[in-house]
């Protein structure tokens, strides 16, 4: 009997809702799903790659056919190296399958053997993007039923963390003139206390 391993790459940077909605099908479809996290991003991630590994491998614990892994260079040398034959990707709007479209074209020339699978997420999940998870998390509002909740969790410590200011920022913050500008109140009410 053939078995069929499919790949779903990205930076899930973080993984959300919407990606664990199609891991969820796609590990009903293909035999083995890997997820594969990109290493090599110049998307600037806000996590780590072993923090993305972990938050995908403890959000995954109930699959019993899915495997994380990551990977860097050319998705279709890590697709030969790991024996798949699918690549799966999501698709939200057009504007997701003009650039999904040429990535699957670009793999077919590369590796004629490979196919691309396009889903699309659930309803609930359509408009869910890690970037604008990262957006609405560092503007201080509610992710919750956007990500799993460890997801929730790092995003809440990393950004409370990014936003405890350096002892020395704040003092020269302290000193720049504003030249009648308020850049942040609490800065402002540390010049008035002065």
């Amino acid at each position: 009997m053939n078995t069929v391993k499919a790949i779903y790459p990205g930076t899930f940077d973080p993984v959300t809702n919407g990606h664990l909605d199609l891991i969820a099908r796609g590990s009903k479809i293909f035999d083995h799903l890997v997820v594969a996290i990109l290493k090599n991003s110049s998307k600037n991630p806000l996590f780590t790659v072993d923090e993305r590994v972990e938050m995908q491998t403890e959000a995954l614990a109930g699959f019993n056919n899915v495997s994380v892994a990551t990977f860097d260079g050319l998705l279709v040398d890590f697709a030969r190296d790991q024996h798949a034959q699918a690549v799966m990707r999501g698709i939200r709007a057009i504007s997701d399958y003009e650039y999904e479209l040429q990535m699957a074209l670009m793999n077919r020339k590369l590796e004629p053997t490979l196919e691309t699978v396009f889903m699309m997420p659930a309803d609930k999940y359509s408009y869910v993007s890690s970037r604008l998870v990262r957006e609405v998390a560092q503007a201080g509002g509610p992710v919750k039923g956007l990500v799993p909740e460890i997801v929730e969790q790092k995003l809440r410590d990393k950004i409370v963390s990014a936003r405890q200011p350096e002892p020395r920022a704040i003092e020269i913050l302290d000193r720049i003139d504003l030249g009648g500008k308020e850049l942040d109140p609490k800065v402002v009410k540390r010049k008035k206390k002065a």
